[in-house]
Parts: C-alpha cells; structure tokens; sequence
C-alpha cells in the first residue's frame, strides 16, 4: 500500500474521478469514471474502483480488490484483501438513522461518532450486485453474500448467506463453489471432510466453523 497521502505512479485515475487530499493508492490499481474518494481512504495495490462509486473518508482498502460500479461504502467500513464487492452495494453504519439531531433543533451530524458502528470486511469475501450491509458487522474470510440480500448478523467464513434478511444456505470453498448445505454441515460428524472439485482443498470441521485440512496450492497472494 502506498503511504499516507501518495499515489504511485502505476496508478490509473480516470480525469472525472474526484480524489480528495490526503488519498493513498498503491501500485497499478485503477480508479474509474465519476468515482469519489474521501480525503484520508486507502486503497492497496493491484485494486479496482468501479465508476460512479463512494468510498467515505479513512476507509481502509486492501490489495486485489474488485470494486463494482456504483457501491457506496460509508465511514467506519474496513475491506480487507481479495474482496469482490458487486455492483450496487451499500454498506450502512448508523445505529440511530435520522436526520435531525437528538435534541431535534437541526441537522444531525455526518461525521463519525460513538454512535458509528464499525464494519469489517475479510479477506477474500464477495458481496453480490445490490446487497445491503447493515452496521456494525463482520463478514467472515471467504463468505459470500448473495445477490440482493439485505444482511443484519455476522457472517461466519466460507458461509453463503442469501435472502431478507440474509440467512446460511451453504459453506464455500475459498474458491468459490459450495461444498454443502448448511444444514447437512451442521449434522456432520466432527471428522467429516469435503473436497472442492475445482481446486481440490480439502476441509473439515472445528467446531461449528468449516476449515481448511489440506491444500495443495500453499499460500497465495492471500491465506485461505
């Protein structure tokens, strides 16, 4: 990641994009048209802004991320690396969304305060086209948020959650594709495995948590 306040070289900045003062963004990632970056936002290397999104003031992004057109991503987020977050999302962080302060005598205040509730985004999760986050939630390593979902909990990792609000529908592999139902995880026995056939990692269970047992691919630019 570039350091505070510099953009490298690589980097491509569409000449409608609006980069406020102090924006750091790291190697050869592209920021497209009409894009807004607050002043204070990091953005990593090898990272994609897709046109017409938000990116809200000090908000950490991490490296070989996939931003989609027109996502908005409010103060207080954290998106960690490998993240693909589609097209149309909206993240949230207001515990008490009105628009007059609590006294009722004008505009409540958009700056962070300690009502602001803090989202963090994993490495490797995806979030699809038009989902909704809702504040003060995590989203686990490797799980996926369906398309259109309106999420209200935390989502375990490698956890498929679909629908409003998003429930667990299935567990994923860390490259995508879904190894079981939820349910048939559930009941498994503590040494059940599942091998992805498109990768061939192989997990287990720990718990009530899927993990990975074997890997033949080691690490990779992210740990999965």
């Amino acid at each position: 990641m570039a350091p505070n306040g510099a953009i490298h070289e690589t980097a491509r900045i569409h000449p409608t994009a609006l980069i406020e003062e102090g924006v750091s963004i790291g190697p050869r990632s592209s920021i497209w048209d009409n894009v807004h970056i607050r002043h204070g936002a990091r953005i990593g290397h090898d990272t994609i802004v897709g046109e017409k999104s938000y990116i809200a003031y000090d908000v950490p992004i991490g490296d070989f991320v996939k931003i989609n057109a027109m996502v908005y991503i409010c103060a207080e987020v954290e998106i960690g690396s490998g993240v693909m977050i589609s097209a149309g999302t909206t993240f949230t962080n207001d515990l008490y969304p009105r628009a007059l302060d609590k006294e009722l005598r004008g505009l409540e205040t958009s700056a962070v305060t300690e009502e602001t509730l803090r989202c963090i985004v994993e490495d490797g999760v995806t979030i699809g086209a038009q989902a909704t986050i809702g504040p003060g939630l995590t989203l686990g390593r490797f799980s996926m948020v369906g398309m259109g979902s309106v999420v209200t909990h935390d989502v375990p990792p490698f956890t498929l959650v679909v629908g409003n609000p998003a429930r667990p529908v299935g567990m994923l592999c860390a490259c995508g594709p879904r190894l079981v139902s939820h349910g048939e995880f559930l009941a498994a026995s503590p040494d059940a495995r599942w091998t992805c056939h498109r990768c061939s990692r192989v997990y287990g269970r720990e718990g009530v948590s899927l993990v990975i047992v074997s890997d033949p691919h080691g690490p990779g630019v992210i740990r999965a």
